[in-house]
């Protein structure tokens, strides 16, 4: 029995990391947040909540990754971003707000 949950925890894990590198953004030095879309107003606005240290980060990362795109090159494999290291910096912030835009349209919708 607990075999059987090690097998599978660890085939949880190995699963996540391929699929994590298959992907290819960790190539860039991507985060996975760094890869939601800006035209989504709810992702605009936890970009304005985020601190300018973070934003300053993402900025890097982004422009790096759109540099060595157009240099059709990657980054050494040691710069890859890991799984383990990945953080989400911006999706707690975009829960918050679609959260909130949600309650004002309830509100609205009542009121």
């Amino acid at each position: 029995m607990a075999l059987s949950f090690v097998q599978k925890r660890f085939m949880s894990s190995a699963l996540k990391k391929w699929a994590y590198n298959l992907s290819g953004f960790n190539k860039y030095g991507l985060w996975r947040d760094d890869l939601l879309n800006e035209d989504d107003h709810d992702v605009v606005e936890a970009l304005k909540r985020l601190s300018p240290k973070l934003v300053d980060e993402r900025n890097y990362r982004l422009l790096r990754a759109h540099q060595l795109a157009i240099q059709k090159d990657i980054l050494p494999k040691e710069q890859w971003t890991k799984l383990e290291d990945d953080k989400l910096y911006l999706t707690p912030l975009v829960n918050e707000v679609v959260k909130e835009r949600e309650e004002q349209e309830e509100w609205n919708k009542n009121h």
